[in-house]
């Protein structure tokens, strides 16, 4: 059974790269959204093994976003990487504290995607 992962990134393009890059993984499926409200009312629907989330999204931010899965009992298990045009040690701080599992910075190398995906599910 594959692993399934949400993707919530409202670029397109780069949630395009993040899915062709989840997939091309061995034992991944991916269900992407485009913004933080799509993925709470996603969240409810099926199980997911994996979310990977950008910062700077309208309405909800993905910050949001991890503070809710990771307070929320239900979900709060459920690994996270935050994937950002964010640099600022400021903000790679606050995510991790807010639970997220890793932090990867845009641009990215899918090949490094990749990698934080398979530390990540191997914890």
């Amino acid at each position: 059974m594959n692993k399934k992962v949400l993707v919530i990134e409202d670029s397109s393009t780069m949630r395009s790269l993040i899915v062709t890059t989840v997939e091309d993984l061995k034992g991944f499926e991916t269900v992407e959204v485009k913004n933080g409200i799509e993925a709470l009312k996603m969240l409810p629907t099926q199980k997911f093994d994996l979310i990977i989330t950008d910062i700077n999204m309208p309405n909800i931010n993905g910050l949001e976003v991890v503070s809710f899965v990771k307070g929320h009992p239900q979900y709060q298990m459920i690994p996270m990487i935050i994937v950002s045009t964010e640099q600022g040690k400021k903000e790679i701080q606050k995510g991790l504290s807010l639970g997220a599992s890793d932090y990867l910075t845009k641009p990215f190398h899918p090949e490094n995607l990749k990698k934080v995906i398979q530390k990540v599910m191997s914890e």
